[in-house]
């Protein structure tokens, strides 16, 4: 079975994806910056049978990434999964609020994977990058989160053709919105309940993680 590293596994589809992955018999790790979220799906994923590690990152943080990809000896598939967003008009946005979408967006998933570059390279492994489909196409009060997601989409992309003689794979995944707790903050989304649940996205993304560029949720 793999080693499975998942940012922003404390909620939404960074924990469905963990109990998905746990489930089928493989060794999790839980990446977040907030420690009582991550312990509660280490005891889900534990009481189920299931192993799991937390490790507290800030994946905008080099210092952070490093320590933490420090305590895995073996690391097969990396999942970045964590993101962050902020809807409106372009006027309204805050330089505050470019920065953090960008860091943990763009620069989290960059440094994230160029740290576990290593050891991707040791086991023949593959990343996940969760972009969504705000990076197939713009959308209307999202210009700042529709720039990052394109901004990983060209990542993704580069990756695969970087890595075409490697043993190591890339892959883009792009879903639409769902239920969690992405939209607790934001009225940018009227219903929350009407899109899909986490779980079904996990599943299909679990299903079709076997290298191929694209997994496909939602265009």
């Amino acid at each position: 079975m793999s080693h499975v590293m998942i940012t922003g596994a404390g909620t939404g589809l960074g924990r469905a994806l963990a109990h998905k992955y746990a489930i089928e018999g493989n060794t999790i790790y839980l990446s977040g910056r907030t420690e009582k979220n991550l312990l509660i799906v280490q005891d889900e994923i534990k009481e189920s049978g299931g192993k799991a590690e937390v490790l507290i990152c800030d994946i905008s943080e080099p210092a952070s990434v490093s320590e933490a990809l420090k305590q895995i000896e073996t690391l097969d598939v990396l999942i970045n999964n964590a993101g962050l967003g902020i809807f409106g008009d372009l006027a309204g946005y805050t330089e505050q609020d470019i920065d953090k979408m960008l860091d943990t967006n763009v620069k989290g998933t960059l440094l994230m994977t160029q740290y576990a570059l290593p050891k991707l390279k040791q086991s023949g492994g593959r990343i996940l990058n969760i972009i969504s489909t705000a990076g197939l196409r713009g959308k209307k009060n999202e210009s700042i989160y529709c720039a990052s997601k394109f901004a990983v989409r060209g990542f993704t992309e580069s990756l695969q053709k970087e890595w075409a003689k490697e043993n190591m794979s890339a892959t883009a995944v792009y879903m639409g919105g769902m239920n969690t707790p992405f939209w607790s903050e934001t009225k940018h989304i009227d219903d929350p309940e009407r899109l899909k649940g986490p779980e079904v996205v996990a599943e299909q993304i679990f299903n079709e993680d076997d290298g191929r560029e694209e997994i496909i949720v939602d265009r």
